[in-house]
């Protein structure tokens, strides 16, 4: 398991596990981020990761994309 950050750009992975406090999970599910759900990093610019989540294109904060565990 490692965080989103330091997933390979175009690479297809799965959701293992979505870390942070309570608000920021529920913030993060209602993005589409859940368990066992597919994530897909588009690119990396700045400090913000674009990424495909449930054909829907999102933006988050590199400390958003490491909670998120693949």
């Amino acid at each position: 398991m490692m965080p989103l950050t330091l997933a390979s750009v175009g690479e297809e992975n799965i959701i293992k596990k979505i870390g942070g406090r309570p608000d920021v999970k529920k913030h993060l599910e209602n993005l589409g981020f859940v368990a066992g759900g597919s994530v897909t990093v588009i690119t990396m610019m700045g400090g913000n990761v674009i990424v495909n989540v449930k054909e829907s294109r999102i933006a988050i904060s590199k400390e958003m994309a490491q909670k998120i565990m693949i």
